[in-house]
């Protein structure tokens, strides 16, 4: 009865026999039978790829993480001491090796998870080669449509590996120069001699001059009047520089003794002695005012005269050039000259008729 009032509900159905509804169930669950050893090796393949997947990832991102803790705690240790005033920077330490742990985290995450999700795939018998070639070519589409964002990703990944600059580097980098107080992946800030700040993109950086890595050289050049005895001017200057050398602070920021390189030009109103020092990176312009300095003040005490200097006592009274005053002579005072001739007014003329 069960079966024909179906039937009768669904006119357009075959009627099904209960024999029939049977077998279909026998059949499914023979079916079952068969494939669910299948299922079940599938899904534990599956299940243990992704927990192998989550553990090593895991485990390699907090390796990284102490890695780099331990590179910031070596920092730390010597901050504070000389040699950690001249060597490291604390700053600029924590950024690099934040920046390369960042990296490096993201590149075994994205091979971790990468080749996690390509076994999944293979365990479910997809066919991975249509899929492997379109992501081939949507890389270098992406690659040609995103050419500059690669540049200056690359090109920073390797400045902060290669330790090119850091935090606090005075640089030179071509399109602008300045102090680094930023250094990023794709952007470094800048800020200029006037406070502005530079946001230059890794990729437009061809070239960099690092002014705070190494020693910096101090030069200044003395100008004086050619009449001065250069005897005496040496033993000012190397006076000078020696109390300059044992004064502080610029005890510490000399790395060795101000040198007298001698004349750099003779000319016919003054003459230039040329002087050189290496100092601490970044500190050769207050070491070259400091020198200046001490130079003018040890030159009036001794009365050696610069150019343009004040006259020194008892030459205020020497007579003048008498020539001083007196102007090129005209060709006009002379009137038989030509251009007196030619300025002269023209005679008026005589009537002949009287």
């Amino acid at each position: 009865m069960l079966w024909s009032a179906v039937s009768a509900a669904d006119p357009t159905s075959e009627p099904v026999t209960l024999d029939e509804a049977a077998q279909q169930a026998t059949n499914a669950a023979s079916w079952v039978e068969q494939n669910w050893s299948t299922w079940l090796s599938v899904g534990l393949r599956i299940l243990l790829i992704v927990v192998i997947a989550a553990v090593l990832r895991t485990v390699i991102r907090r390796s990284l993480t102490k890695l780099i803790a331990r590179m910031n705690r070596s920092a730390q240790a010597v901050e504070g001491t000389a040699l950690g005033g001249l060597l490291v920077n604390a700053e600029r330490r924590r950024q690099r090796s934040e920046a390369i742990g960042s990296v490096l985290r993201s590149v075994a995450s994205f091979l971790i998870l990468g080749t996690a999700a390509l076994m999944v795939l293979g365990a479910l018998n997809i066919n991975l080669a249509p899929l492997l070639a379109s992501a081939g070519v949507a890389g270098v589409a992406l690659g040609f449509g995103a050419r500059n964002l690669v540049t200056d990703f690359l090109s920073g990944v390797f400045m902060i590996l290669e330790d090119q600059y850091g935090v606090g580097d005075s640089i030179d980098a071509g399109v602008a120069s300045g102090e680094v107080i930023e250094v990023g992946l794709r952007v470094t800030k800048l800020r200029g001699e006037n406070g502005e700040i530079w946001y230059v993109r890794n990729g437009e950086i061809k070239r960099i001059g690092n002014l705070s890595q190494g020693w910096a050289t101090a030069g200044v050049d003395v100008q004086v009047r050619p009449s001065e005895d250069l005897d005496r001017v040496r033993e000012v200057i190397v006076k000078t520089s020696e109390e300059f050398a044992k004064a502080e602070p610029w005890n510490e920021l000399l790395w060795g003794p101000v040198e007298v390189l001698g004349l750099d030009s003779v000319l016919l109103d003054s003459m230039v002695v040329r002087l050189s020092a290496k100092t601490m990176p970044g500190k050769a312009l207050a070491v070259e005012r400091e020198l200046r300095w001490r130079i003018k003040q040890a030159f009036d005490r001794a009365g050696i005269r610069i150019v343009g200097g004040p006259v020194p006592l008892g030459q205020e009274d020497a007579p003048a050039d008498p020539t001083a005053g007196m102007s090129a002579p005209s060709a006009l005072a002379s009137p038989t000259s030509p251009q007196s001739l030619a300025a002269s007014p023209i005679p008026p003329s005589t009537n002949l008729s009287k």
